[in-house]
């Protein structure tokens, strides 16, 4: 029994000591670098939030000043940076010196045999980085190979992606998520390789967590590791070119992957041949294999495909690893060709077998983004235009072609075509157009997804002619338009079109919904393009503007009206023969409070009223300036009751550009834009007396900048008196 007590109590002295161990380790207390290097974990001010940017160097010399390695302010090592939507096991975080002794950078070359999937559902992002290998030029951009665990290291690596238009440097520190002291997620075949896993990492800081890399196209990541636009082709409607379109991708160093739909009962299910449904595989090679026997000579299309799992999961079909196909093929032709039999992933199949079999084809062209021009050498390479935009709600964000009467308020944009491509018999001009959405991704956390986007091309006469309107989109056709309205983050389409300009109108399928979004044009030759915009002003010609309907004569009843007003206005003015704003409202109150829902014109409208009319700044207006501004109150309300359609007494934010231009404005998008959060109520409707002040103001301060400007040099100049006089008293 003694001996039992002290067994119980050593037992006790030794769960006892086993949780203060515990206890320590987790405060922090553990070795970090190479042998002399501690840190701890307690709470304290990390010497890295206080930079003004995050960038490679800053970063090394303040580790080096402070004698410390990175850690990182902007993606904590955390468990809400893996996964934001659930709770589970803790992850532990660890550098690679923790990890394995003496990690590497690269080993031996990176190659796409490296990258191995871990346990997040990422496999498009995997079957990229595969691709990406097979072009060390873009590899040494993204990657950076010389980088190292020995040189100077302070536990910092950089990367460089192309994000939403521009090349963006992105900084990680080498702390990695594991359970059991093993990598979770991407990582190399060899365990002391990390630049696979770091890159993952790199590329889910920039996507917000690693939890916001589950579920995607590979297109999405061949787009951000170089710059290119992705095309998307569905095998079962494929063109009759396809295989050629194939080769020249493969020379010109173009990323390509493909895909099996994936079964809705099943996550990346297995077929009896030996692909996966579902499943982001990346093409590393295509080519025209030579076929010499003593009854054949010839060639045969070939695609080398790859698996990110880099396993025994391979075609098992004609041209597998070890089949009878391979006996047909010389020794040179199989050594020039790399071909091994090894249970890694990858596997050729031929070219009738592979379109037949996947359904899915994602080419990423590379662009002038992609490449510097020592890289480019004698390749061809793609002219591009790109533009940030965005669709705001109440603004532009007017939905596709099915909703007539917003979808004109898009965003739109000019292509200019002028040169046929060299190797076209018909003179025609090649053209991608791809459309982006920004951050949606990242913003998934916050319950946002991607956008169901998409674009339509019209064919442009007046090239000088301002963004096109609802009467064009009634009465014309397009002529081209994106493959299909979709919810992916970029969709891109092939365009062959003759000579000339044409409009392109990128939208969401359904209106209201913003987002900012990127298009980019890809041509063979030189084009002109630019956003579909006008300079604010006022329309100058015959009186009536194009487009727009003449004064209507006044009814009889109207006539009346104005007689009756005269009379009105002779007994509020008195003897002097003016009214002030307040007389002003009393007259005009007593009649647009008739016909219109509301509480009638404030008296900051009215003195805004009296401004455009005040020639000499006596703050009062006599019979003949009242008289005009009551020809242009009779205009606007004709304008205004024209386009209130459903007799509600407000006009659609939607409509403002139209209306506006019914009154006599041109108004740029910009312009526009500040009109419409500047007098629209919460509900973007723009209700009677917000309509008229904003007419007023706007053409008051277009008469003043006019008369700074009498040469129309398009350039005003204000004292600072003059310019505030102006603005402060309309």
């Amino acid at each position: 029994m003694d001996m039992f007590n002290r067994f119980n109590k050593y037992k006790d002295d030794f769960n006892k000591y086993r949780g203060e161990f515990e206890s320590m380790r987790n405060r922090g207390q553990r070795l970090i670098g190479r042998g002399s290097r501690t840190t701890t974990r307690k709470e304290r001010k990390n010497p890295f939030a206080g930079l003004a940017k995050q960038d490679y160097k800053s970063i090394v010399e303040e580790c080096q000043k402070n004698g410390c390695l990175f850690e990182d302010p902007e993606f904590l090592a955390v468990d809400e940076s893996v996964f934001y939507s659930k709770t589970g096991r803790k992850f532990k975080w660890m550098r690679a010196s923790e990890i394995v002794d003496n990690p590497k950078w690269v080993s031996d070359g990176a190659s796409r045999f490296d990258v191995k999937q871990g346990e997040l559902g990422d496999c498009w992002l995997l079957a990229a980085v595969a691709s990406l290998t097979c072009n060390q030029v873009l590899f040494e951009k993204v990657v950076d190979t010389s980088q190292n665990f020995e040189d100077n290291y302070c536990g910092v690596f950089r990367f460089n992606f192309w994000h939403e238009g521009e090349w963006k440097e992105v900084v990680v520190d080498d702390r990695l998520p594991t359970y059991y002291d093993q990598l979770v997620f991407m990582h190399s075949a060899d365990k002391k390789e990390f630049w696979s896993a770091l890159l993952e990492k790199a590329y889910a800081k920039l996507m917000g967590s690693y939890e916001a890399l589950k579920g995607g196209s590979t297109s999405e990541a061949m787009c951000d590791f170089t710059g290119g636009v992705t095309e998307m082709f569905d095998l079962q409607k494929a063109p009759p070119n396809l295989l050629r379109i194939m080769l020249k991708a493969h020379e010109r160093g173009s990323l390509m992957g493909c895909s099996i739909d994936a079964d809705p009962n099943t996550v990346e299910a297995r077929l009896t041949n030996g692909l996966v449904m579902g499943h982001a595989y990346s093409i590393t090679n295509v080519c025209l294999a030579d076929i010499k026997t003593p009854k054949f000579e010839g060639q045969i299309p070939m695609v080398r495909v790859r698996n990110p799992w880099g396993n025994e999961a391979e075609w098992k079909g004609a041209w597998s690893d070890g089949s009878r196909e391979w006996s047909l093929l010389s020794q040179d032709e199989k050594d020039e060709l790399g071909l091994t039999f090894s249970d890694d992933g990858e596997f050729w199949m031929s070219f009738q077998d592979w379109s037949t079999h996947f359904q899915k084809l994602e080419i990423c062209n590379l662009g002038p983004d992609s490449l510097e021009e020592e890289d480019v050498c004698n390749k061809k390479k793609w002219e591009c235009y790109k533009e940030s935009s965005e669709w705001v709600k109440g603004h532009s964000a007017g939905g596709c072609r099915n909703f007539l009467d917003s979808f004109a308020t898009n965003p739109q944009f000019r292509m200019t075509l002028t040169d046929p491509d060299d190797d076209d018999d018909d003179d025609m001009c090649t053209a991608l157009v791809a459309v982006l959405q920004k951050d949606r991704r990242k913003k998934r956390k916050e319950g946002l997804d991607l956008m169901t986007i998409g674009y339509v091309i019209y064919k442009v006469e007046d090239e000088s002619s301002g963004p096109l309107d609802v009467r064009y989109f009634k009465y014309n056709a397009s002529v081209a338009k994106s493959p299909t309205f979709i919810n992916m983050r970029e969709v891109c389409g092939r365009h062959k079109l003759p000579p000339g300009t044409y409009a392109i109108i990128p939208s969401t399928f359904e209106p209201h919904f913003e987002g900012k979004f990127l298009i980019r044009i890809f041509t063979e030759k030189p084009n002109v393009s630019g956003e579909l915009d006008q300079q604010t002003s006022l329309i100058e010609d015959d009186g009536r503007g194009p487009g727009r309907a003449p004064p209507a004569e006044p009814t009889e009843a109207e006539r009346a009206q104005a007689d009756a007003l005269r009379e009105t206005f002779r007994r509020v003015a008195g003897e002097d023969m003016e009214i002030d704003a307040y007389e002003l409202r009393e007259i005009l109150n007593a009649v647009f409070t008739r016909h219109f829902k509301f509480d009638g014109f404030g008296i900051d409208t009215c003195r805004s009223m009296v401004a455009m009319h005040d020639g000499d700044l006596s703050g009062k207006l006599g019979y003949e300036e009242f008289k005009e501004l009551w020809d242009d109150l009779r205009k606007w309300k004709g304008v205004f009751l024209k386009f209130d359609k459903d007799h509600s007494g407000n006009l659609s934010s939607y409509e403002m550009r139209d209306a506006m231009t019914e009154v006599g404005f041109k108004v740029s998008n910009a312009c526009r834009m500040s009109l419409v959060k500047r007098y629209a109520n919460r509900d973007n409707q723009i209700e009677f007396g917000d309509f008229i002040l904003c007419v007023i103001r706007l053409k008051t301060m277009l008469k003043t900048y006019r008369s700074f400007d009498p040469d129309r040099r398009g350039c005003a100049q204000f004292s600072p008196d003059e310019f505030i006089q102006s603005t402060m008293y309309s």
